[in-house]
């Protein structure tokens, strides 16, 4: 922006002549004036992408014509120079939004590099991240192929949604390549899964951290420490939701953990989530404790029985710990649960479910207008984003800031972003569920799908004895023949969940506890 159109005031300006005729040799345009009036008259009556504003002026000083630019024109960057660095100053100046400031003498240098950060920090920096992330392509595209573990693959998904935030932060054009990067990656993801996943549970020692393995490693070794645990689950929340909503805790808190975890199949609230608060898997729920299971054809709630499957598993572990459990629907309930927070910290443990993400979802999916408002990754996390700032749970958190507590944030799955149907054959008694079906008479193309013709070794319950899970894979999602294209228009480029990807099954798992 080297033809920008920049105001100068300041009561001595004609020692300034020398700078301002470098800055008209590097192609901007200058207007000088030398106290507040003119500079406020020059406002309104021109327009400039910048000023440059002396702070100590004779008659109007350099604060209050900063207040009367601003009126005239609230977006318009002012940099205010100054002799001294007073904090009560620089305070006011700050509060003002000025956008950012100098101190006497001021050289040539100094004002170019000023100039550039203000009017093309983000042509800058949209610029440098373009070429960083060409630079990593090829270092991702090499981890991609050459991944073989669970380890590595979690690692590539943090790198991928790094750059995904990055791009879109900056507008920058290489984000079709990094998508279609990131296909790739979910492409050669889901093969090492059908490789791998039932061999996790015939050999527990070689899996990675999964849903039932949370209480056990991170939130016994706490209690047994003798630190209050908030335990929160925030339904349905991906690692990139959970990334925007970090910017927004980060004065408050230290994060001691910010990993990930593997949810298991299928990544849906009735399994994971149970599997989560149990700590068992769900056939091993059924078995253990047959009154605390539903299954997938039985009309009842599926998640109605987490506080007593919380129980449950501080049972088996013996451990004595007094805990209270809040499943939070409403914006109402929580401002209630906010205002009985400091009464929890009488209990060593809590654990609240927050269910917003995921109705977001749903909304996006049933309302026209949620789809209109997120019709992409980026607005979709963006709006998850604006939830979350206005939301009870973030003056939840801000309440926990003040409090000697260690919180272990996680969720029971992430989401994907659908675009491909596929057709499959399944009788009335088959589950609704776009990516994933159980039942015991389907009819699937094997090449589209993970199929569990054996549930049992993979610790999945089986409703009848001939009952198959399948598993959609990448972006897919299941269609039946019946009403097929309407089904198609209706959930394509929605936001689903149960499957087979990146985006559902590596989720967030994080530990911190307050600054204060």
């Amino acid at each position: 922006m080297n033809n920008a159109k920049i105001l100068w005031a300041d009561d001595e300006i004609e020692l300034l002549k020398p700078h301002i005729l470098f800055l008209e040799g590097k192609g901007y345009s200058v207007m000088p004036v030398n106290n507040g009036k003119e500079a406020i008259k020059a406002c309104q009556e021109n327009k400039f992408d910048l000023v440059f504003l002396d702070e100590n002026m004779p008659g109007i000083s350099g604060l209050e014509t900063l207040l009367e630019i601003k009126k005239l024109q609230p977006s318009l960057p002012v940099i205010m120079i100054t002799k001294s660095e007073e904090e009560d100053i620089m305070e006011q100046a700050i509060g003002q939004k000025i956008a950012d400031y100098l101190i006497k003498p001021v050289n040539p240098n100094q004002i170019i590099m000023t100039i550039k950060k203000v009017l093309q920090a983000s042509e800058i920096i949209s610029q440098k991240t373009t070429s960083n992330y060409q630079m990593e392509f090829m270092r991702i595209s090499s981890q991609i192929n050459d991944s073989t573990d669970a380890d590595s693959w979690r690692n590539i998904y943090n790198h991928l949604v790094y750059w995904e935030m990055e791009l879109a932060a900056t507008g920058s054009t290489l984000n079709e390549m990094l998508q279609m990067q990131k296909s790739e990656a979910n492409n050669l993801f889901t093969r090492f899964i059908k490789k791998n996943y039932e061999s996790w549970w015939k050999n527990p020692d070689s899996r990675p951290i999964m849903s039932p393995d949370l209480f056990k490693t991170k939130v016994f070794p706490l209690l047994d420490q003798g630190k209050k645990v908030f335990f929160v689950l925030i339904d349905n929340l991906r690692l990139d939701h959970w990334k925007v909503m970090q910017q927004e805790l980060a004065s408050l808190f230290h994060f001691d953990c910010d990993d990930t975890f593997y949810s298991i199949l299928p990544t849906a609230t009735q399994y994971s989530r149970n599997a989560i608060f149990s700590g068992l898997m769900p056939s091993q729920i059924k078995k253990m404790y047959p009154n605390l299971w539903v299954d997938e054809e039985e009309d009842e709630g599926k998640n109605l029985n987490e506080e007593a499957l919380i129980q449950t598993q501080l049972d088996r572990f013996r451990k004595k710990y007094a805990f209270s459990y809040h499943k939070i629907n409403t914006h109402g309930a929580g401002e209630k649960l906010n205002e009985n927070l400091k009464q929890l910290l009488n209990n060593p443990l809590n654990v609240v479910v927050f269910n917003f993400v995921d109705m977001l979802s749903h909304a996006r999916t049933e309302v026209k207008l949620f789809r209109d408002l997120a019709p992409d990754e980026a607005a979709y996390r963006a709006l998850v984003h604006s939830w979350f700032k206005h939301s009870s749970i973030a003056e939840f958190f801000r309440i926990l800031a003040a409090q000697d507590v260690h919180i272990v944030l996680t969720t029971d799955h992430g989401s994907i972003r659908v675009k491909n149907p596929i057709k499959v054959i399944g009788d009335k008694n088959t589950n609704v569920n776009l990516r994933y079906k159980v039942g015991k008479n389907l009819a699937y193309d094997k090449k589209q799908v993970l199929a569990l013709t054996q549930p049992e070794a993979c610790l999945l319950p089986t409703p009848n004895l001939s009952s198959t899970y399948i598993f959609a894979e990448c972006d897919d999602f299941i269609a039946y023949p019946n009403n097929y294209n309407y089904y198609v228009s209706y959930y394509k480029d929605t936001f689903q969940h149960g499957g087979i990807s990146l985006e559902e099954m590596i989720i967030p798992l994080v530990s911190m506890h307050p600054k204060k």
